[in-house]
């Protein structure tokens, strides 16, 4: 049964971290905003995991190549207009084929495309192939909201965007609108955690920058892509719908709280008891 709750949170409290009832979204205390994007800043959010930061690399790898490809075009150019115009070369040649030079301009692409694609496909490959799940969680879109789904522990909810009047009572400022919504994907730091996306209704995606992943979700379908958050990266991370569905496609944002293992499990215990879910097995030690 999916439910869709308004569950107060606010950031600053360190009780809140209390099983309480109807407090399982609560972030804990000081959970800072780190995936957010910046007005006016130029770049990519803080790379928080291993996928984030090769994606980031082969950003500034690709472009240092591309730079150097259009300087030496640039040059080219140049150096035709000054060598080759009229008044320098009043007498224009005749010849219509250089084939040492024809060889050249296929080859040398050619090989700059090969020499690319061996360090692009490697980060291509780890995007796609899915490794096995410490945290599964099944992310639907839907006409305007996203819904959460941890079936280890059979339980779901609704994930709405926040209105400017509730963002306070939420924990966050005025800067969060449109980024903030009412409850939350928790997910623990140093596990891989696996998202099964799909949609119930248009084609929707779902997308954390910080992250480095993006997977439409398609009715019909389940695709699934990966993450695992750094140790020590603990916070707030934001996200967006990208993929155009309609009417409301700029008000369906997606809000993930990457917390430490122990944080995880007060939060689950608290969720399972909310959301009338699946309690988790406790290993406790035998008593000598």
């Amino acid at each position: 049964m999916r439910l869709r709750t308004i569950t107060p949170a606010i950031l600053a409290l360190p009780a809140m971290l209390s099983a309480t009832a109807g407090a399982a979204q609560i972030a804990p205390s000081g959970l800072d905003i780190i995936g957010a994007p910046t007005d006016g800043a130029m770049g990519f959010q803080p790379a928080a995991t291993g996928l984030a930061q090769d994606l980031q690399w082969l950003d500034g790898f690709l472009l240092v190549i591309i730079t150097i490809i259009s300087l030496f075009v640039l040059a080219l150019l140049i150096w035709v207009l000054v060598r080759f115009n009229k008044r320098a070369n009043p007498e224009p040649a005749t010849f219509t084929h250089n084939q040492p030079l024809e060889v050249t301009w296929t080859v040398v692409p050619v090989a700059i495309l090969f020499f690319i694609g061996a360090f692009s496909l490697p980060v291509l490959f780890d995007q796609q192939e899915i490794p096995e799940a410490d945290v599964t969680i099944k992310a639907t879109g839907y006409q305007w909201f996203w819904g959460y789904e941890y079936p280890d522990h059979e339980f779901a909810f609704d994930s709405f965007m926040l209105q400017r009047d509730e963002l306070e009572e939420f924990g966050y400022s005025q800067d969060e609108y449109r980024l903030a919504t009412d409850t939350a994907m928790v997910v623990p730091t140093g596990q891989t955690i696996v998202v099964q996306v799909t949609a119930a209704d248009v084609i929707h995606s779902w997308t954390v920058p910080a992250f480095g992943v993006k997977q439409d979700g398609i009715p019909g379908r389940l695709a699934e892509l990966w993450f695992e958050v750094d140790e020590g990266r603990e916070g707030i991370y934001f996200g967006q719908c990208s993929e155009l569905c309609g009417l409301d496609h700029a008000f369906m944002p997606i809000t993930v709280m990457a917390v430490s293992q122990e944080e995880y499990d007060a939060w689950l215990d608290r969720a399972i008891t909310e959301y009338a879910g699946k309690p988790r097995d406790i290993t406790v030690a035998a008593a000598e």
